[in-house]
């Protein structure tokens, strides 16, 4: 199978379950977005030393696999067929489960922090950055197209997780928050 097809060379894609759109469609744009999300969590999962992290990053991007190719399905029809239900409750109890877990390893946030500190902990913070533009265009594709809202309810955890990864990270590694502080102060 040839990685190319050219049928994009004009501007347009194939969504899964049939019809064409233009390339910057939001529906391609918000998937195309969940892929570069994708892709942070693993340079993530790269940078992190805890297995633990890892096996979750790893689960995480199934899911944004499974989520990605939901969005790209706008017929629920042919969702539901081709079983492609995007984010189940259970995902979204899970991130919250972990978010619980390895929240109890850390000391209460008492100011705003800045991104950084490890390498794990910055691509951390990257994922949750993109997660968030995710979040922002997938509540834009709602209005114009109503989904399903644990695909919602996913993301905005999902950002959540990232955060208080970044941090367990940076605690793991004996590294503090890296506190904010308004200049000139």
């Amino acid at each position: 199978m040839k990685i190319y097809t050219r049928r994009g060379d004009r501007g347009e894609t194939d969504l899964f379950g049939g019809g064409r759109v233009a390339k910057d469609h939001l529906r391609v744009s918000v998937y195309g977005e969940v892929d570069e999300l994708n892709a942070c969590v693993g340079v993530a999962a790269a940078a992190t030393q805890h297995e633990d992290f890892r096996a979750l990053l790893q689960r995480i991007q199934n899911t944004l696999f499974d989520l990605g190719a939901h969005l790209a399905t706008p017929d629920a029809a042919r969702r539901e067929k081709a079983d492609l239900p995007g984010a189940s409750r259970e995902d979204i109890e899970e991130l919250e489960a972990k978010i619980d877990l390895f929240e109890s390893e850390l000391a209460p946030l008492k100011n705003f922090i800045l991104p950084g500190g490890s390498p794990a902990a910055a691509a951390m913070h990257l994922a949750r950055t993109v997660c968030r533009r995710v979040e922002r265009s997938t509540v834009a594709l709602d209005r114009e197209d109503p989904l399903d809202e644990r695909v919602l309810r996913y993301v905005n955890r999902l950002s959540d997780l990232f955060f208080v990864l970044a941090r367990a990270e940076n605690a793991r590694a004996g590294l503090g928050d890296i506190e904010w502080s308004a200049r000139g102060k």
